[in-house]
């Protein structure tokens, strides 16, 4: 039902953007005014999210320890998985985002007969998730020749190296099938794997449909479905000067994939995408693991407030603690334990 409501909801989208293309001043809608709107809101939205996340407070010092940390001379410390220097936060930092590093040295875990519980390597996860990503990447930078007159010239050499192996005409792109296959990678490893399918929501479904609509729509519009290309490529250098305008008859199909890009921009902000910029402000991955050098004092703490430290707690609450039986690190003085009985 989770993978349903999620699949029903996209193809109400490209119903929805069928029919809008049809109507009278529909087009219109879909390729003059909702793209401004889409754009505004993923914008406003993700600008506040990473607001938000910056204005929260952080008042412990809660980085994520992986490694030896920085201790004694004679001890080799794990410079990145326990940064305690900014060079080590960065070079973490780094290689998290452009190689996904922690779901490298992800583990799998399985419960085998026994019962016994078996750790394995998980690297398929993290091939096909960088895969996905770059993939992702190269096409929304192939499409900045949409929008930009003339042309950047480092397009001309992605879509060169892109369309290396050259199969037919229009070039086939590698980035399409690599992106598409990715995809329907994460969506079966949902279906198959009993843990994550367990804990997958609606949410965690929608998302991949609705990339794959964008991406399936897109291939269809580039190989098999005539559309006006000089028609797009006018109005999308519209939309990049504020005066878009629609001629001729650019083909149902393009606006089916603008409005499901449109919908991914909207619904973007508000959602689990939200990583590419939470990762940047995750406290666990850029804060330095170096309170054994410089004492970190919790800024929330009442002033007029004395540290209280375990030894003045005994001192004061011993003979408390000796009648109810429970350890203390320093004995009673004798005449306190005669007085006390």
């Amino acid at each position: 039902m989770r993978v349903l409501k999620a699949l029903i909801a996209v193809l109400a989208l490209v119903v929805i953007a069928l029919v809008a293309a049809q109507v009278p001043g529909g087009q219109s809608l879909l390729g003059r005014v909702l793209p401004y709107v889409a754009f505004a809101i993923f914008l406003g939205g993700f600008v506040q999210r990473v607001v938000y996340w910056a204005k929260s407070p952080v008042p412990f010092r809660i980085p994520t320890t992986c490694g030896q940390a920085n201790s004694l001379p004679w001890i080799q410390q794990n410079k990145l998985d326990c940064p305690s220097t900014k060079a080590g936060v960065v070079g973490r930092m780094v290689l998290e985002v452009l190689l996904f590093r922690s779901l490298f040295r992800n583990t799998q875990a399985e419960v085998q007969q026994g019962p016994r519980l078996i750790y394995g390597s998980s690297k398929w996860l993290w091939l096909f998730a960088l895969l996905f990503h770059y993939t992702f990447l190269v096409i929304v930078l192939r499409h900045m020749r949409l929008f930009t007159d003339p042309i950047v010239p480092f397009v001309h050499s992605l879509e060169f190296f892109d369309g290396l192996f050259q199969v037919g005409a229009p070039v086939l792109y590698q980035s399409d099938l690599i992106f598409m296959g990715a995809i329907t990678f994460l969506f079966v490893r949902r279906l198959v794997l009993n843990n994550i399918r367990y804990i997958s929501l609606p949410a965690d479904y929608f998302p991949l449909f609705l990339i794959f609509g964008i991406g399936l729509t897109g291939i269809l519009m580039r190989y098999f479905l005539r559309v006006d290309v000089v028609a797009i490529k006018q109005l999308t250098l519209g939309l990049v000067t504020f005066s878009p305008v629609i001629n001729g008859q650019i083909g149902t199909i393009f606006f089916v994939h603008l409005f499901l890009v449109c919908a991914l921009m909207v619904y973007f902000p508000f959602s689990k995408l939200m990583h590419l910029g939470g990762v940047f402000m995750s406290p666990t991955r850029n804060m330095a693991n170096n309170s054994r050098m410089v004492r970190h004092v919790n800024p929330w703490n009442d002033p007029n407030i004395k540290p209280h430290s375990y030894a003045s707690y005994e001192d004061e609450f011993r003979e408390f603690m000796v009648d109810a039986g429970l350890p203390v690190e320093k004995e009673m003085p004798a005449a306190q334990e005669k007085s006390a009985e």
